[in-house]
């Protein structure tokens, strides 16, 4: 009996290796993998999906069936199972720019489908980094089209979201809050320190996202994804290499990468690292002459010099480099745990801030020197996500970290021998516990609790050139350390009546505590030596999504967010603009953003994608810029110069109100199109405009696909902003922008063109051509201090193995 039954079993193993099919489906443009295709017959009762290979077992469908393809970013594909046998059980399937049914996480933690979410969420994808070829974060968020990116220098890229920015929008990185307690109310360049090249998805969520989020989510938030390590599903190592090398033309970018995916059975590590140097960016030729970089100046032969500039459209001093490194560890030693370690590594050189060293006083070039020092960031993430089904949840998610952030700002004075040196640290701890729980199946509960710490050490000296002795002086930030708390809980709820209607809604509590001490007070003689925040907030939000049919669906989304005084509005001592100081102002309370949004989509048999938002955002107690008074005066002496004091305090109310629209079509096999403007206007109480208010901007492009290539000829454009329409910081900075008829700043539109290819060697080898701005035109793009790159030609070669 035993040897029959040996027997049967090895004939029974024996027949279904023989009738095991695997199918491969890879993309037809780049030759790679597909993972999660969807494969099922017409009456669905029989279905499989593909593995992170790209690969599924097939032997389940009769050979007399036709299957059918289905992923959210190719078109859906049709073909009989016999086809597919003449074909070595390979398939391609065609890109799609209609992305349907999208898996996002950024708006509850949790994955979600897109289309049960009412918040306006905007995603990309690895592809299209891949494609797009951004050199930093920034220039990654600007490729999405529907976030604005401002830039002081070529190291920099502060994204504008709704009429807010810097800390009034969020950085989320791998599940982990970015911002901290010194990130500024002017522009800031912290998210370059993300290295796009490992992001392997980046979800924008627009609107207050404070439910989930907490304090600084006004605007919206901006969620990015590393690379997951993956586990072997063969029993073998899984290895996966990626890298490339790139060369820009317009700023003579050098940027190698390479990343490693090792995986085994249980245990799997993924490592990254990034390196890039950038010299003297170079602006185009045409228009707004205003912009030439005529001279600059240098210390010659001990002794500060203005040199003339023998190419006017070369940006000196603008070099830069930086070095990225990634490193994540994945344990899973059954189905119920999961455990992640993530390290994540960045430091640039010294980077010129280029609109300081184009400011003019007496006729002269102010600055020989005004840099941001060495910007350094660590992160250091343990996460542990646990699934099992219980009375209080599904899964549970408790995320730890540690962040360690180091910049400084160095400044001298032309012809002055006096170096100042102002130097941050901050260390910042946080907790996470994240919960999910599916209640009767239509019911989905969403809840959390959070915990943050940041401590604040501000220093800051003086240099004499000339003689290397070094003093004391006033710190950015009281010198006594700073030490800020922020604890929250959360629920989120969401309730399917049916199908066709969704329902959203949540709340969240935060209490924010905040302590700096001024040790000395002698420099700026301030009245006080404590300055004390101790707030809370109370949040909510609600939404409906209704999807009459399958070709529509409406939104509406009623939300609140608030941000709470961080250091940098409460006690910064800065410079902010020529002839004015920025002083503290221990009475400042928080702002709160109250939302609505209404948004429609229309899909016309996959094929035809339109996507129309509309929104309205009240702002109280707007924290914003003002005339002040310290000790009682209105102008004092700051820097060696009478300077007007300013500060920032809360406006009784701002408005920002707009909208964008969106079109994506695949217009034939081969060729798509897609289009995105937006538009919004916004204004204090006072009548005046709003800093971060963006002009019009747009981009529009045509896109080829075919076996092996993929074409993009597309144009960006902004609109201008009028001298009345400037806020009033703005026109304080004529050395930043063009002169209308009457002589006043303004900022000019603009539009260029542009064309990027990728062709596919082999399923190894990738080579992406590209040229920017093919026309040259000089422009810079609103509030920013430094032009956009001239005609700039790109060349990348990649090697996936």
């Amino acid at each position: 009996m035993k040897y029959i039954y040996w027997t049967v079993m090895l004939s029974l193993f024996c027949f279904n290796i023989i009738n095991a099919q695997k199918i491969k489906v890879i993309n037809k443009t780049n030759l790679q993998p597909i993972e999660n295709v969807s494969i099922f017959n017409k009456e669905k009762s029989k279905s499989t999906i593909t593995d992170s290979k790209g690969e599924a077992d097939i032997s389940v469908f009769d050979k007399k069936e036709i299957l059918f393809f289905q992923h959210p970013s190719f078109k859906d594909l049709s073909i009989s199972y016999e086809k597919i046998e003449t074909s070595d059980f390979k398939v391609n399937l065609s890109e799609s720019i209609v992305h349907i049914g999208e898996i996002v996480i950024s708006a509850n933690k949790w994955e979600q489908n897109i289309n049960e979410i009412p918040n306006k969420i905007t995603s990309i994808t690895i592809d299209e980094t891949i494609f797009n070829n951004p050199q930093t974060s920034a220039d990654l968020l600007k490729t999405s089209n529907e976030v604005f990116i401002q830039k002081s220098q070529l190291g920099g890229g502060s994204p504008m979201i709704r009429g807010f920015a810097a800390n009034k929008v969020l950085l989320v990185v791998d599940g982990i809050r970015m911002n901290n307690v010194i990130f500024r109310s002017g522009n800031l360049q912290n998210v370059i320190s993300i290295d796009p090249n490992i992001i392997e998805g980046t979800e924008i969520i627009f609107g207050p996202g404070s439910i989930i989020y907490g304090s600084d989510a006004l605007g919206g938030v901006m969620d990015f994804h590393s690379k997951t390590p993956k586990f072997t599903t063969n029993g073998t190592q899984n290895i996966k290499f990626n890298s490339f090398v790139r060369y820009s033309s317009a700023n003579n970018e050098n940027t190698g990468h390479f990343d490693i995916n090792l995986g085994y059975k249980k245990l799997a590590f993924v490592s990254s690292l990034t390196y890039s140097d950038y010299s003297d960016l170079k602006m185009g030729s045409h228009n707004n002459s205003e912009y030439v970089r005529i001279e600059y100046a240098v210390k010659y032969k001990d002794n500060d010099t203005i040199v003339q500039n023998s190419n006017k459209n070369i940006q000196r001093f603008t070099r830069y480099d930086q070095i990225n490194f990634m490193q994540k560890v994945r344990f899973k030693p059954n189905n119920l745990i999961d455990i992640n370690y993530i390290f994540h590594f960045s430091k640039t050189s010294d980077i010129p801030r280029y609109d300081r060293l184009i400011q003019y006083k007496d006729n002269q070039l102010k600055y020989i020197k005004w840099n941001y020092g060495t910007q350094k960031w660590q992160m250091h993430v343990l996460n542990l996500k646990y699934s099992k089904q219980t009375k209080l949840y599904d899964e549970i998610k408790i995320s730890s970290a540690y962040q360690k952030n180091e910049e400084s700002r160095i400044s001298r004075k032309f012809g002055k021998t006096n170096q100042k040196n102002q130097i941050e640290k901050v260390d910042m701890v946080s907790l996470n516990l994240d919960f999910d729980k599916i209640i009767k199946e239509k019911n989905t509960i969403f809840y959390g609790t959070e915990g943050i710490y940041n401590y604040v050490n501000s220093s800051a000296y003086e240099t004499y050139t000339d003689t290397n002795i070094q003093t004391a002086i006033g710190t950015r930030y009281p010198d006594g350390g700073t030490n800020y708390f922020s604890f929250a809980s959360y629920i989120n709820y969401k309730y399917n009546f049916s199908k066709n209607l969704i329902f959203n809604s949540g709340i969240r509590y935060s209490r924010i505590i905040l302590n700096s001490s001024i040790d000395d007070t002698s420099f700026y003689h301030l009245p006080y030596d404590i300055i004390e925040l101790n707030t809370g907030a109370l949040n909510g939000s609600i939404g409906m999504v209704y999807k009459p049919n399958i070709t529509q669906q409406y939104n509406l989304n009623i939300s609140s967010g608030f941000r709470a005084p961080n250091l940098d509005d409460l006690a910064k001592v800065f410079d902010s603009e020529p002839g004015v100081i920025i002083v503290p102002n221990k009475e400042l309370k928080p702002e709160y953003a109250y939302n609505i949004d209404v948004g429609s989509n229309y899909n016309f048999n996959n094929r035809i994608k339109f996507d129309l938002t509309v929104f309205y955002t009240i702002l109280k107690d707007a924290m914003v810029r003002r005339d002040f008074q310290f000790n009682g005066q209105d102008s004092i002496e700051y820097d060696g110069e009478m300077s007007k004091v300013k500060a920032v305090v809360n406006a009784a109310s701002a408005n920002i109100y707009g909208g964008s629209f969106s079109c994506y079509s695949d217009i034939t096999e081969k060729f798509s199109f897609k289009t995105n403007i937006t538009y919004m206007k916004g204004e204090d109480d006072e009548g005046l405009p709003l800093r971060h208010v963006s002009p019009l901007f747009g981009s529009t492009h045509i896109m080829y696909n075919t076996t092996k290539l993929k074409i993009d000829i597309y144009s960006d454009y902004n609109g201008q902003i009028t001298n009345k329409n400037l806020e009033s910081s703005e026109q304080n900075k004529p050395y930043m922008y063009a002169t209308d008829d009457n002589e006043n700043p303004y900022s000019p539109s603009w539009l260029t063109f542009n064309i990027r290819t990728a062709y596919q060697v082999n399923s190894n080898t990738q080579i992406n051509f590209g040229v920017e701005n093919i026309l040259d035109n000089r422009y810079r793009p609103y509030s920013s201090g430094i032009c956009a790159p001239g005609r700039n030609f790109i060349v990348t070669l990649r090697v996936i193995i």
